[in-house]
């Protein structure tokens, strides 16, 4: 969603500004601090707070030297888990 942080190693350093759709893709534009170092090889990923909590943005650096500008794209994604639909479907087989 826009607003929510983006974190490296649990430190807040930037936030979603928009979201888009790209074909079936979605876009997301972050404004992150300053000086903060995002290597062109770190992975963006959608995590969760908690088991059922708001969803944040969580640079998982990688092993580059080389740092990425201004509007450049984090190429290497990784999807979130939807734990909400985890529990409904342990939910549904319970019953």
């Amino acid at each position: 969603t826009i607003g929510a942080t983006v974190e490296i190693a649990g430190v807040q350093i930037g936030e979603v500004t928009k979201i888009d759709l790209d074909n079936t893709a979605a876009l997301v534009t972050m404004e992150i601090k300053k000086n903060t170092k995002v290597r062109d090889d770190d992975i963006a990923a959608i995590r969760t707070k908690g088991i059922i909590g708001e969803k944040f943005v969580k640079i998982v650096p990688g092993g580059s030297d080389s740092v990425m500008k201004s509007g450049q794209k984090i190429n290497d994604t990784e999807s979130s888990v939807d734990f909400e639909e985890i529990i409904g479907k342990l939910i549904h087989r319970i019953q």
